[in-house]
């Protein structure tokens, strides 16, 4: 019987550990990575165009399955027009015209794809590049921080003066809609543009909280995958995967909620000036700002960012792998039941911010998951990091630390078609406190 309760007890306790461990990171009973993603997009063969999407949309408009469509230039749904997008239709975007999709303030797109039917944005060119095409915008009129509101119009070359109303963003509806966004990829897009820098896959400024945005996969973006200008919205199961510059990138009083969602970068593709998974910033200059207005805010829960090194010592001697995080003045990150894995170190929190009780409540890690990062948290330019650990490393936050290997610590990082980067049941060795001498 003794035997029995003793038996019964580890088990009681394996269950526990099991439970805890999978609760961090991306979650979920299978891999909802299956089917609708794709790791592998060069290897994809899509139809020759049979329709051109060129100049404005401006009345209810609906692209079909049956049909590959060409993305010619700065294309912009205007005049309060849906664009409605059949599951498994393809656009692809022109490289000669550095072709753009800007759903304007005021209209929607409706791209609801299926787990087994996405659909999908990728260039043009037989042998894809990151760059190859600019990407997707999304405009609303939800608020900003700044003074007045914004335009995107830097990003579109040869612009015609009555499409320059069609490029701003921002106003005062909090609940605004500019559509769906679901099971949606977007490939090799970030087209660099003299004078304004990158694209990104996907720009969402000023978006809505009625807006859905859920299943996004962004891969090989030459700009940042994910962009956020002000606005209110919930991101749901998104995927960055090998974008050159950022991840996700927050700023302009930007509220989000940020679920279940993943960033591989790769040390060999990241910009030389600085690549992060998650950047959060409140403003580019002080002066631009209206501080009686929202900061940003980013809940991020259950969020997976990972630096997929072959080599991560020697990488990061190399000066190839940077910070996961950064944080900026005056934003407001909570992150929670997250893993950052293989980074140097794990946060950067900006100079500018005063190590005291007051800025460390608008930066929050609890139930975090921090693992073979060297270093943990520290402060740009600033190699003292033993306040910080001992804030975060308190046990009250149950943050703990380890130094696995990928392939260790994720369940199948090794698969190249249908990888799974769930938490590695019963293999992570972890620790409480974290290591102060790194």
């Amino acid at each position: 019987m003794k035997k029995l309760n003793v038996l019964i007890w580890v088990l009681l306790l394996v269950f526990t550990n099991l439970f805890a461990q999978q609760e961090k990171g991306i979650i979920g009973t299978t891999n909802w990575l299956n089917n609708w993603t794709d790791f592998q997009p060069n290897k994809q063969y899509h139809r020759e165009p049979t329709q051109i999407i060129s100049g404005n949309i401006t009345s209810d408009t609906k692209l079909f399955k049956r049909d590959t469509y060409l993305l010619m230039g700065s294309v912009f749904v205007t005049n309060q027009a849906n664009l409605y997008i059949e599951p498994g239709t393809v656009i692809l975007g022109d490289y000669d015209s550095k072709a753009s999709l800007t759903i304007s303030r005021g209209s929607k797109i409706i791209a609801e794809g299926t787990e087994t039917d996405p659909i999908i944005f990728s260039s043009n060119r037989s042998v894809k590049k990151a760059g190859d095409w600019g990407g997707v915008i999304v405009l609303g009129d939800a608020p900003l921080n700044r003074f007045g509101n914004g335009s995107v119009a830097n990003f579109h070359t040869q612009l015609s003066p009555e499409n320059y109303v069609n490029t701003n963003y921002g106003g005062n509806n909090t609940e605004d809609s500019s559509g769906v966004l679901k099971y949606v990829r977007i490939e090799y897009s970030g087209k660099r543009i003299k004078g304004a820098g990158y694209f990104n896959g996907l720009l969402l400024a000023g978006i809505g909280s009625k807006t859905v945005l859920d299943n996004i996969m962004v891969s090989y973006s030459a700009g940042d995958a994910f962009e956020i200008w002000g606005g209110d919205i919930t991101l749901n199961q998104a995927v960055s995967y090998r974008a050159s510059i950022n991840d996700f990138k927050f700023n302009h009083g930007t509220q989000c909620m940020l679920n279940n969602s993943l960033a591989i970068r790769s040390p060999y593709i990241s910009s030389s000036d600085g690549s992060r998974c998650l950047k959060v910033l409140s403003y580019d200059r002080k002066e631009d700002v209206d501080f009686s207005k929202k900061s940003t805010l980013v809940v991020a829960k259950n969020i997976t960012v990972l630096n997929d090194s072959e080599s991560l010592k020697e990488d990061i001697e190399n000066g190839l792998i940077k910070e996961g995080v950064f944080i900026g003045e005056n934003a407001f990150l909570d992150m929670n039941k997250s893993v950052i894995s293989g980074f140097n170190p794990a946060v950067i929190l900006d100079d500018r911010i005063s190590i005291n009780q007051s800025n460390l409540e608008k930066v929050k890690f609890t139930d975090m998951y921090f693992n073979n990062c060297n270093g943990n948290i520290f402060v740009l330019n600033n190699g003292n990091n033993d306040d910080l650990e001992n804030w975060y490393g308190n046990s009250a936050f149950f943050n703990v630390y380890s130094k696995s290997e990928n392939i260790e610590t994720f369940i199948d990082i090794e698969n190249k078609r249908r990888p799974d980067y769930r938490l590695r049941i019963n293999k992570i060795i972890a620790i409480n406190k974290p290591d102060v001498d790194e």
